[in-house]
């Protein structure tokens, strides 16, 4: 969609003759339906001072303008497009406009800068980076770039912006993206134009901008190649034993549902550990490779950064990103818009989008609606915000609504906790989730330990952190996350003064992979989903033991928490129902925690009692292994083998 679009000649007339703006609005108006001449005037300097640029003789007057160029199946809007031939070959120019003034320099981070918006000083896109990756999204996605061979040149322009010497904005730590996207700053006019007309020297005789705006949304050769060979022997993503079986079967379902125009829903069942994180990557880079428009799709944004930055290689991250989106980004989605949505941790889904959660009607619906294949991971035991609302029921509810085929599966195979799904059944029953066989028996041998420090525990994640960067502490979210400090690691948002301990909240949402990261702690929303070698678990005042029962406590949580958002209002009312509403939510947040880890979990609590209570019942265990351990050895001399 594009909001504007002229030629030069009549762009330029439209800001001398003081009309741009009300053409803006109304087309605004009538194509999206929501916004304020205020909201179009903030353009309005902008837009002032790409006319001075465009009035230039050497640039055609027939060149094509465009203005507010949404890119397809995503939020992402480009400010301004030139379009035109340079003699030889039809170009497309990309103008991110800035009004910054000034620009801090972000040495930690790649691409980042930090600068005055939104009311405060933020850490922020590059613009170059910005321009390049909005270049790289149409590229990759767009059948008429790609086939009619379309050249992108991005650039940003950040006018009301003077450069100084040694400038942050150009300083060599942001060289790569520079090259491929220069800055234009104030007082370089001269500079942009000779950019532009570079690339622009003839008019646009081939409707450039609507060859791009209609071109149909399919993935790249290039995006496939470099997914496959990415996937190709990178241990994290390979399949085994159930996996595959699973993923053959969803490949070649999904590839029907596509062919027949047959929509499927298909439902994957599977506890902490069974693999469906890496039976959605494969299928996502398959389904891909078979030129589909396959989407990954998950509520939390932690693990689609993760898993976008692991898949990456040496492709840029952007190129990947582009796969990943968040469950609330299909609430105007078209029918079978898309051919393949994977959408992993499918029990987070929520009813409502948006940040006020009044855009929509219901994320699972949505799904199901704007893809031909549906396919749902799901495992209802961790649902650990009151908005999670993802059901096996609600996903068939809305399939049949939409005559779709559903499929239902299981996954049971275990790849976390030491392949033991006994661990698992015996922290339900700890947790006084359900009661299980598993009171003393942890079905395999798996690394679970209590410390009385903190402190000793934060050590022994470092040390275990140093042999592969797979170790990480989490907490439960007893402690504020305030945006002041936010970005500073030395700032302990989680303080436990009597153990002289202090963490910071994680300050990314890599931090699982970021090898800085280890003195800085996950919570559910950023854990969720993503799994480690060893995890330390401090459990906090929402949680404490008392007369032989564990007792959950809702107003132990912070205020900056979202789990419980609602919960107050509802205690005010009936607290009873507040307590039962929130009691499953405090449980499985602290079960999915316990559950990250692959190798061991390291527990601490703020409750002693609690404390008290879980070293009981791991001495249960302690004891029955040594029983068990007696019992065969005793059967083994008796039936004379070597012992």
């Amino acid at each position: 969609m594009i909001i504007y679009e002229s030629t030069k000649e009549q762009f330029v007339g439209d800001v001398v003759n003081e009309l741009l703006i009300d053409r803006l609005y109304n087309s605004y108006q009538k194509k999206i339906g929501r916004t304020s001449k205020a909201e179009i005037r903030s353009w309005e300097n902008s837009l002032q001072k790409m006319s001075n640029v465009m009035q230039d003789d050497e640039i055609p007057n027939d060149a094509a303008v465009a203005i507010e160029f949404n890119i397809p199946n995503t939020s992402k809007r480009v400010d301004f497009l030139i379009a035109g031939n340079d003699g030889n070959q039809d170009h497309v120019v990309i103008v991110e406009l800035k009004q910054w003034e000034e620009v801090e320099k972000v040495t930690n981070r790649d691409a980042i800068v930090r600068t005055y918006v939104g009311g405060g000083n933020r850490n922020i896109i590059h613009p170059s980076y910005q321009a390049w990756s909005y270049a790289a999204l149409i590229e990759d996605f767009n059948e008429n770039v790609q086939e009619k061979e379309i050249q992108l040149k991005p650039c940003a322009y950040l006018h009301n912006y003077r450069k100084t010497e040694n400038d942050p904005l150009t300083d060599d730590h942001y060289k790569a993206h520079l090259e491929k996207a220069p800055v234009f700053t104030k007082g370089e006019i001269q500079k942009l134009r000779a950019f532009i007309k570079k690339f622009i020297r003839k008019g646009d005789q081939n409707h450039l901008i609507y060859q791009i705006e209609n071109g149909k949304i399919r993935p790249s050769k290039s995006l496939q190649d470099a997914l496959n060979n990415m996937l190709k022997g990178n241990e994290e993503f390979i399949m085994i034993d159930e996996q595959k079986v699973f993923f053959e079967e969803a490949f070649h379902q999904a590839i029907e549902a596509v062919k027949t125009n047959t929509k499927q829903v298909m439902i994957v069942e599977g506890g902490p550990g069974t693999g469906k994180s890496v039976l959605a990557i494969n299928l996502l880079v398959k389904l891909i490779d078979q030129g589909l428009l396959a989407m990954y799709v998950t509520k939390n944004s932690a693990p689609r950064e993760v898993y976008s930055t692991k898949l990456k290689g040496d492709f840029r991250k952007t190129h990947i990103d582009n796969l990943f989106k968040g469950s609330g980004s299909f609430t105007e989605v078209d029918d079978n818009e898309f051919d393949v949505l994977i959408v992993d941790e499918a029990h987070r889904l929520n009813e409502k989008s948006g940040m006020f959660r009044n855009k929509g009607e219901n994320q699972v619906k949505e799904l199901i609606k704007g893809s031909k294949f549906t396919i749902f991971f799901i495992d209802e035991n961790q649902k650990v915000t009151l908005s999670d609302i993802g059901s096996v029921d609600m996903i068939k509810k809305y399939a049949r609504q939409y005559n779709a085929d559903i499929i239902s599966c299981a996954l049971t195979s275990q790849f976390r906790c030491d392949g033991s799904d006994g661990y698992i059944a015996w922290l339900d029953d700890v947790l006084q989730i359900r009661n299980t066989a598993n009171k003393n028996d942890l079905g395999m041998d798996y690394d679970i330990r209590l410390y009385d420090n903190p402190n000793e525990m934060l050590e022994e994640i470092e040390r275990l952190n140093e042999r592969n960067n797979k170790s990480r502490v989490m907490a439960g979210y007893c402690w504020e996350w305030p945006k002041k400090n936010r970005q500073d690691v030395n700032h302990h948002d989680i303080s436990i003064p009597e153990h002289d301990f202090g963490i910071s909240w994680n300050i990314e949402n890599t931090w699982a992979i970021e090898n800085s990261s280890v003195r800085e702690a996950g919570c559910i929303h950023t854990a969720q989903g993503l799994e480690f070698d060893y995890v330390g678990v401090i459990i906090g005042d929402d949680m404490r033991f008392e007369n032989g029962q564990i007792i959950t406590d809702f107003t132990k949580r912070a205020k900056t928490d979202q789990s419980l958002k609602g919960i107050k209002g509802i205690a005010k009312e009936d607290l009873e129902k507040a307590h039962t509403l929130a009691d499953p939510i405090i449980r499985n947040t602290y079960r999915t925690l316990m559950t990250r880890g692959q190798k061991g979990c390291f527990v601490f609590c703020t409750d002693s009692a609690l404390q008290e209570y879980l070293k009981e019942r791991l001495e249960k265990v302690t004891l029955y292994r040594r029983e068990r351990e007696e019992t065969l050895y005793l059967v083994d001399n008796e039936e004379g083998y070597d012992t």
